[in-house]
């Protein structure tokens, strides 16, 4: 989420709700904490969410998730998971990952934007919001150049909006190269037709080969992307170009049951709050600081581990505003296997009786 939004509705949202750090690694709610909805059913196979926070009337924000399949799509979502028929686009080529930016210049005016990875296709498709109008021309090809198997195969993306307004789409795919260069990062713009058009900007991140990377977080105001390298760990780099390719963390190792996946992450004020990490197949989320800890071997620890409904949770996606009377303190939404996504407080995320964090 942009700066300003979270500015906005800041004054609204001051809260003493914290995850505690005591016990360490251990569960900070021994209970399964249940959805307050769970939404409507897509077609094929859910995977991805992502959270437009409507900047006019927080009630009427959306949930736009994926349903990854080869005749698959965008379903938008209201706050009580009801799927909204006319935003819904439908026809897309197994899309992936999706995720929102706000505020990009087309056509002269400031346009929010949804933006989802077509994996079968090998572009990104773009839509304005609230309105879900196509602006990309029918798609933006990626990885271009690339020749071997699956390392065109679109997965994650995360976008980055950096202090002067610049957006960028960070992409990820199914497989690539260990040495560097897994991820690239297009600067988006007006193509002075009031569409979108990508601009590579750079390559970098490493990969173990284990598995793959789908999963990509970036924080916008602290300036860092963050990436799951299944059954590794997370890998954190600096999301502005200019500012080199060297990974400042590897974290999270030896923290899953399963596989490391869905990544979001929860903002309070004074820039500090967690790093939510879905434990795929375990039906739990990891907890880590979102500050880092100088001078230690592990800089982001982890802090709990939560038990939830949502089962082989692929995405995640978390907001620390207001919406409305259901989630007066935030909306964590995350991927279920059933075809659906689970819409959860985060009062009930972080449990009733917390010891601050941060205090």
């Amino acid at each position: 989420m942009k700066p300003h939004h979270i500015l906005n509705f800041a004054v609204f949202a001051v809260l003493n709700l914290a995850i505690s750090c005591k016990g360490g690694a251990q569960n900070g709610n021994s209970a399964v904490i249940k959805p307050l909805y769970v939404s409507d059913l897509v077609d094929f196979d859910t995977d991805d969410p992502a959270i437009w926070v409507n900047p006019k009337d927080p009630a009427e924000s959306l949930v736009i998730g994926t349903d990854k399949d080869t005749n698959g799509g965008l379903y938008v979502f209201d706050l009580k998971g009801k799927i909204i028929q006319s935003k819904t686009i439908k026809g897309l080529k197994r899309p992936n990952n999706v995720d929102i930016a706000y505020g990009l210049p087309l056509a002269g005016k400031k346009t929010d934007i949804v933006v989802t990875t077509e994996r079968y296709t090998h572009q990104l498709r773009i839509f304005s919001l609230p309105d879900m109008k196509e602006i990309d021309n029918g798609g933006i090809p990626v990885y271009e150049g690339e020749t071997e198997a699956a390392y065109r195969d679109l997965m994650g993306i995360s976008m980055y909006t950096d202090p002067s307004g610049k957006i960028y789409a960070i992409v990820g795919r199914k497989t690539g190269p260990k040495n560097g260069g897994y991820l690239w990062q297009y600067q988006l713009a007006d193509d002075g037709k009031g569409n979108v058009k990508a601009d590579l900007v750079r390559k970098f991140g490493l990969y173990s080969g284990k598995k793959e990377i789908e999963a990509i977080a970036v924080d916008n105001e602290l300036g860092f992307v963050y990436y799951c390298d299944e059954q590794v760990g997370v890998r954190k780099y600096y999301a502005d170009p200019a500012k080199g390719n060297q990974e400042l963390a590897l974290f999270g190792q030896g923290d899953f049951a399963v596989d490391n996946e869905g990544i979001a992450i929860y903002k309070t004020p004074g820039n500090k709050g967690y790093i939510l990490v879905s434990d795929q197949g375990a039906r739990q989320l990891k907890v880590y600081d979102r500050v880092a800890k100088a001078n230690t071997a592990n800089p982001h620890p982890l802090l709990t581990t939560i038990k939830y409904s949502a089962n082989q949770t692929d995405g995640i996606d978390v907001v620390s505003v207001p919406l409305n009377k259901d989630f007066k303190h935030g909306l964590l939404v995350a991927m279920s296997d059933d075809k659906t996504f689970h819409f959860y407080r985060w009062e009930d995320i972080a449990g009733k009786k917390l010891t601050s964090a941060h205090p």
